[in-house]
Order: structure tokens, then sequence, then C-alpha cells
């Protein structure tokens, strides 16, 4: 396993999911803590399990875990960058009033998820990875993954409609 071809393969988006859990220069900083312990623990990598990025982002997402205590912090400071574009000033008014209204219900909901609920939820919502994947990540069965989905969709809705 060569680290350098796996940093030009995967380490844009190993640093996007990473960037949004965590401030830039952070990001960039676990960024090499994802590679350095790739590296250093290349020999129990089994490819029989699957392929190397949801390995890779199951080093990402523990580290992440490690790093913060609260993911409140990244969730705000996410939805303050976040800006939904709309063509029409008025309908762009009334999007961003709605999101406005929206977005504290939705951050609230998802720190109140636990953490498995929450990690599964925003690799597959962020990183768009599959069950499989998120499950090889996270190192849980396939069936925990989905288990965990939906218990994380029924929460938000629940925390978002209250």
């Amino acid at each position: 396993m060569d680290v350098a071809e796996l940093f030009d393969q995967h380490g844009s988006s190993l640093l996007r999911f990473l960037a949004r859990r965590v401030r830039p220069a952070e990001a960039e900083d676990l960024l090499g803590e994802v590679f350095r312990i790739a590296f250093e623990r290349r020999e129990t990598f089994d490819p029989s399990r699957g392929e190397v990025r949801p390995w890779l982002y199951g080093i990402a997402a523990n580290l992440v875990a490690k790093h913060h205590r609260s993911e409140a912090r990244r969730l705000r400071a996410m939805a303050r960058l976040s800006a939904v574009p709309v063509e029409d000033p008025a309908d762009r008014a009334v999007a961003v009033a709605d999101a406005d209204a929206l977005w504290p219900r939705v951050l609230d909901a998802l720190e109140a998820l636990p953490e498995g609920e929450r990690q599964a939820l925003l690799l597959f919502a962020w990183e768009e990875l599959s069950y499989e994947e998120i499950a090889f990540a996270l190192d849980v069965p396939v069936g925990t993954v989905r288990s965990r989905l939906n218990r994380a969709r029924a929460r938000l809705t629940e925390g978002v409609e209250s």
C-alpha cells in the first residue's frame, strides 16, 4: 500500500470531510494524522473486507471523535457558512428566513443524536458512503448501520418538527 498514492486518490475528499467537522487548520492536521495512522497500520488493512476508502474514513471519524467532545461548535459554524443559492431575490429571502428558522432545530437535533447515529448519518449524507462502506468505516455490522440511520432519521424528524 503506497501512502502517497492513497493520499493522491483520497486526500481531498477526506479533507472536505474533516473540514466539515472541525476548523480548516485542524482539518489539515487531522488529515496528516489519518495518513500517518494509515501508514502505521497498513499491515492491519484487510482488502477482503472492502476497499481502502471506508477504512480511511473510519480512521478520520475516530480522530474527529477523539478531537472534540461535542460537535455543537462545528455544526453551528457549518450553518453560518451554508447558503442556499436562489436566483430570485424574493425567493432567496424566503429561503434564508426559512433556513434561519429551521437550522437551530436541525443543529439541536443533530447534537442530541448519540455519537454512533451521528457518525453513520454524516458519513451517509456528507460523504455518500454506502451502508457497507459505513459499516466498514465504523467497524459495525451492516444491520447496525441500517438501524442507526433509521433511528437517526426518526430522531431528526421528531427533533425538527417539535
